[in-house]
C-alpha cells in the first residue's frame, strides 16, 4: 500500500482532513444560516413594504444587494482567504451578522436599510464559505451538498414560521429582524465545534482553476438556471393577480413551494448517486423551461398551483448535480467554491432582466424570460460536454 493509499484509507469520505460527524453538522449549520435570509425574504421584507419603510422600487433594490453582497462574500472568503482559524471567523462572522440584522431593526431611511443588508450579506457569504469549504475537501460532495440545503431550508421553513406567526404580529419587521440576530448569537456556541483549520486541497492557483472553458461554462449553467427561478420568484404575485390569482392564495403558494423545495432537496440526497448530472440538469432544464411556459400562458388557479409547487421541488433537487458538474470541471474543487456565488448572482440578477422586458401591467414577458434562461442553462451545459470531449484525446 502507497503512502497515498494509505491517507485515503485513514481519510475515509474526505479528500483532505477527517472532520467527524458532529463538526460537518456545525459546518453546515454555520452555512445554513448564512442562507437563512432567503427563505425569510417574503415574511421580513414583505412586513418592511406593509409598514411603509420603503417603495416596491426600493425593496427590490434592498432585496438585490443582500443578494448580490452573499455572493461576493461567498467568494472572496472562499477564494482569497485561507480555511484556517475557521471557529473564530465563523464567531466574527455571526456577531457582525447580528449588527447587521439590529442596525436593519432600527434603520429610519431607505438607503440606511441598503447599507444594513449589504453589509448583512457580506457576513452571510462568509458563513456560507465555512460550509462549501468543507463540502469540497469531502468525496461525497454531493449527497453533502444535498444535506447542506436540506438543512438550510428547513431552518428557514421553521423560522418563517415562528417569525409569520409571532415576531412580526408582535413587533413588526424589527422584531423580525432582532430574531434573526438572536439565532445568530445562539450560532456562536455552534461556531466552536466547527474544525478550527481545514486541510489544504491540492491546487496551486485558485483562478487559473476556474478560468478555463469547462469551468466557465459550468457556473454560467449554474447561473442561469438560478437566474430562471430567481425571475420567476420575483414577479410570482404580480402574475397571479394578471391571472386572477390573489394575494393570500400566492402567499399559500410560496409556503407549500418552501415545503416542496424540502422534498426535493431530501430526494435529491436519496437518488444523486444513481442518476448521471448530465441527464438529471437536462431534464430539469427542460421542466423548468416548460413550467415558465405554461406561467406564460394565462393558466388557472390549479396550474398556477402545480407550477409554484414543481418550481420549489426543482430549484433545490438540482443542487448536487450541479455541484458534481462543478467537480467534474475543476478536479481541484475550486470551482465548487464559485457554486453559490454563480446561485445568488443568477438569483439577483434574474428579477432585473426580467424587470426590463414588463410593459405596464403585462407580466407574461417574465416567465417566458425565465424559461429562455433555463434552456440556456441546458444549452451551456452542451457546451460543455462537448468542451470536455475535445479535452480527452488532447
Amino acid at each position: 500500500m502507497t503512502v497515498t493509499d494509505a491517507a485515503q484509507a485513514e481519510n475515509g469520505d474526505w479528500l483532505v482532513g477527517n472532520p467527524t460527524g458532529l463538526q460537518l453538522a456545525s459546518a453546515l449549520w454555520i452555512g445554513s444560516v448564512g442562507l437563512l435570509i432567503l427563505g425569510l425574504q417574503p415574511v421580513l421584507l414583505g412586513a418592511l413594504y406593509t409598514e411603509g419603510h420603503v417603495t416596491g422600487d426600493e425593496l427590490a433594490l434592498v432585496a438585490t444587494a443582500e443578494m448580490i453582497a452573499i455572493a461576493i462574500g461567498s467568494a472572496i472568503v472562499a477564494m482569497l482567504l485561507p480555511a484556517r482559524n475557521m471557529r473564530w471567523k465563523s464567531a466574527v462572522l455571526l456577531i457582525l451578522l447580528a449588527l447587521a440584522n439590529f442596525w436593519t431593526a432600527s434603520a429610519a431611511s431607505p438607503n440606511a436599510l441598503i447599507g444594513a443588508r449589504t453589509l448583512a450579506g457580506l457576513a452571510e457569504g462568509g458563513l456560507v464559505a465555512v460550509a462549501t469549504e468543507l463540502i469540497a475537501r469531502s468525496r461525497r460532495a454531493e449527497r453533502i451538498g444535498g444535506y447542506f440545503v436540506t438543512l438550510q431550508t428547513l431552518a428557514q421553513c421553521a423560522l418563517a414560521l415562528l417569525l409569520a406567526l409571532y415576531a412580526v404580529p408582535a413587533a413588526g419587521s424589527a422584531g423580525g429582524f432582532i430574531a434573526l440576530g438572536l439565532v445568530c448569537l445562539l450560532s456562536l456556541v455552534v461556531a466552536w465545534i466547527v474544525p478550527d483549520d481545514y486541510a489544504d486541497l491540492p491546487k496551486d492557483e485558485h483562478f487559473a482553476n476556474v478560468l478555463t472553458v469547462p469551468a466557465i461554462t459550468a457556473l454560467l449553467s449554474i447561473f442561469c438556471y438560478f437566474m430562471f427561478f430567481g425571475a420567476v420568484w420575483a414577479f410570482l404575485e404580480p402574475l397571479g393577480a394578471e391571472f386572477g390569482i390573489d394575494g393570500r392564495t400566492v402567499g399559500l403558494m410560496v409556503s407549500a413551494s418552501l415545503a416542496a423545495q424540502v422534498v426535493g432537496a431530501m430526494t435529491a440526497t436519496v437518488f444523486e448517486a444513481r442518476i448521471d448530472y448530465r441527464f438529471a440538469i437536462t431534464g430539469i432544464g427542460a421542466v423548468a423551461a416548460i413550467s415558465s411556459v405554461l406561467l406564460a400562458s394565462g393558466p388557472g388557479l390549479s396550474i398556477f398551483w402545480a407550477m409554484a409547487l414543481v418550481m420549489g421541488f426543482i430549484l433545490l433537487f438540482i443542487v448536487p448535480y450541479q455541484i458534481r458538474l462543478a467537480i467534474t470541471a475543476d478536479e481541484t474543487r475550486t470551482a465548487v467554491l464559485l457554486v453559490p456565488a454563480a446561485q445568488l448572482f443568477g438569483l439577483a440578477i434574474g428579477p432585473i432582466a426580467a424587470s426590463l422586458l414588463i410593459d405596464g401591467q403585462n407580466f407574461r414577458p417574465v416567465p417566458e424570460f425565465a424559461a429562455a434562461s433555463a434552456l440556456a442553462s441546458v444549452a451551456l451545459l452542451g457546451v460543455f460536454v462537448l468542451a470536455g470531449q475535445r479535452r480527452v484525446p488532447a
